[in-house]
């Protein structure tokens, strides 16, 4: 069902969680993506053609290739503030993870941020679970000169009341930030304590808004109750083609309650590109996405109660394959079911 109109990541478990994979299992199945029959565009062929739509739309801006405007992304309003945010984030799980001092992949991720931030991506979120994610996106969002450009959303992960002050203090410095737009209580780790928390910093300005995360399906339902019962601005959930358990009841939920969305494991956690391996794109689908990538998350965003997706990756192409998504046409209801099918 398609909702009218107005962006975590999934572990096995808690105890394992560094072990476990997540939506950058992408990154091993990803170069298949990029070795489709030469019917289909891939990655790095549809790269090629953004980097030559992007020197027109330059020389347009300067007079010199007609009057045509530059294209923005897509956004979606936040109800509880009537702000609205680029539909497509991004993730840091596992691939903002690494050293500070490693200049290689320091680098390397600051071509990434800058691809995104380039095309108009502006959520990015993180959590302490994430390693050094929090603090690497800080350095690399300064170095850039973008950080006071995003809409950064990170989380408390700990118990105790305490313990979750001293933990979003700790966030806010790596992040390099006094206040953020967005605290999220990760998994619902002692919600009910960090939510007056939350609520507390929120009308003293630190927090624009708030909001809670589970990865788990088994926890829909307390998420439903809470949305339901509690004033909160966000809720992180899984939600891919394959994986559409939140279409049931937590989405409209959400959705009646004015809840924004964010979409942690928008491609099933590296399981849809397995499935479509050496598949080209099909012609159904060509008409709004040119990628495997950007079908995936486009067919999440014509579900428009959906106010962004959170794709993650550690590689600059893919960024800015990713980043498409929030551009051109979404697909309508028959095309949706006919990428389920695709996929089946």
């Amino acid at each position: 069902m398609i909702y009218r109109h107005i962006l975590g990541y999934g572990l096995r478990n808690e105890k394992n969680h560094r072990k476990g994979k997540e939506d950058l299992v992408f990154q091993s199945v990803h170069p298949e993506v990029e070795d489709y029959d030469s019917d289909m565009i891939s990655r790095r062929t549809f790269v090629l053609a953004a980097g030559a739509l992007a020197a027109t739309a330059a020389l347009a801006d300067d007079g010199q290739a007609g009057s045509s405007a530059r294209p923005t992304m897509l956004t979606r309003l936040i109800h509880s503030s009537g702000q609205a945010i680029p539909s497509v984030g991004m993730g840091t799980w596992q691939t903002f993870d690494e050293s500070p001092a490693d200049q290689e992949a320091i680098k390397r991720l600051g071509d990434v941020l800058r691809a995104f931030h380039d095309a108009g991506g502006r959520v990015i979120d993180s959590s302490p679970m994430y390693g050094r994610s929090e603090e690497v996106v800080g350095q690399v969002s300064e170095s850039l000169g973008v950080n006071a450009d995003l809409f950064v959303a990170t989380k408390v992960w700990t118990r105790g009341r305490q313990q979750g002050i001293d933990q979003m203090r700790d966030s806010l410095r790596k992040l390099r930030r006094e206040k953020i737009e967005l605290m999220q209580i990760h998994n619902l780790v002692d919600w009910q304590t960090h939510l007056a928390t939350l609520r507390e910093w929120k009308a003293a300005g630190t927090f624009r808004h708030i909001g809670i995360t589970h990865y788990q399906h088994g926890a829909f339902d307390d998420l439903e109750k809470i949305i339901k019962a509690e004033k909160i601005d966000f809720v992180q959930l899984p939600y891919s083609v394959d994986v559409r358990a939140a279409e049931a009841r937590l989405i409209p939920a959400a959705h009646d309650h004015n809840v924004a969305i964010l979409v942690m494991r928008p491609f099933g956690g590296g399981n849809l590109f397995t499935k479509v391996r050496g598949q080209p794109v099909p012609d159904h689908v060509k008409p709004y996405a040119s990628t495997w990538a950007q079908a995936f998350l486009k067919f999440l965003l014509a579900n428009e109660s959906i106010t962004c997706v959170l794709p993650a990756t550690s590689k600059p192409t893919h960024m800015a394959d990713n980043v498409q998504a929030g551009f051109g046409r979404l697909p309508d209801e028959a095309e949706r079911k006919k990428l389920i099918e695709a996929i089946a």
